[in-house]
């Protein structure tokens, strides 16, 4: 328990740099799932955040296959996420084969992609619900109560910095900051696939590629995105930070 105590400061102090330095709504939501993954025995996780308008966005997912499912819960209007955005509990299915009743297309292509577990924490703050974040596992009955107690703490620290940001500015200001977030998601995907196809890459590897490039050279993962669709950019230079396992 000590050391993931520690890991948990570590993963804190992480999201804090992330909402001190020059904030971003894409960046923050991706260090979330990430740190879900890395702290807790999730194999997976995604995050819809809410726009100015109340509609729900897919903003961050560790890999190419949550990134679909949460894609999938959003067109169909049916999934975990979707019950826990609006109701603002906690949804835990520890083992989806018995809880395919309640979104029969979300459990069966979780079960494709290998998951039988799932949990999706409301972002919320009092009344104020701004999204959800999706914990997948490939075991059933693989998070625990104090797991869970975790993944909700790091999603209301996410949630105070993203509400605390919009409170700081108008309402303009804010449609304006998650309209560019949802155009730079839109960015990131177009690069990601461009590197894919170009490289040779799986859709994870060219996300991490471009994610460890930005990161390395203390760049947003938008404007290294922009470079690369925009070929100012090589791809090598992209390959170069590449992590290879």
């Amino acid at each position: 328990m000590a050391g993931r105590d520690r890991a948990l400061t570590t993963a804190l102090v992480r999201m804090v740099d992330t909402l001190v330095v020059d904030y971003d709504p894409v960046e923050l939501t991706q260090e979330l799932v990430d740190t879900s993954v890395d702290l807790l025995p999730a194999d997976a996780a995604g995050l819809l955040l809410a726009d100015a308008h109340g509609e729900l966005q897919v903003f961050a997912s560790t890999s190419e296959e949550t990134r679909l499912l949460e894609l999938l819960q959003v067109e169909s209007a049916a999934g975990p996420c979707l019950e826990a955005y609006r109701t603002g509990e906690q949804v835990l299915v520890a083992d989806l084969e018995r809880g395919t009743q309640r979104w029969p297309a979300f459990a069966e292509r979780a079960a494709q992609e290998g998951f039988h577990g799932v949990c999706a924490l409301p972002l919320r703050l009092r009344n104020d619900r701004i999204g959800a974040l999706n914990l997948f596992t490939t075991r059933a009955d693989a998070l625990g109560m104090d797991d869970v107690r975790i993944g909700q703490a790091l999603a209301d620290f996410a949630t105070i910095g993203i509400v605390h940001a919009r409170i700081l500015a108008d309402s303009m200001t804010v449609n304006d900051q998650l309209n560019a977030a949802l155009n730079s998601r839109v960015v990131i995907e177009q690069a990601k696939g461009m590197l894919a196809e170009r490289a040779r890459l799986d859709m994870d590897a060219a996300f991490g590629a471009m994610r460890k490039y930005a990161r390395d050279t203390n760049q947003r993962l938008a404007d290294v995105s922009r470079a690369l669709v925009d070929r100012e950019i090589q791809l090598e230079t992209i390959l170069a930070h590449r992590v290879r396992k």
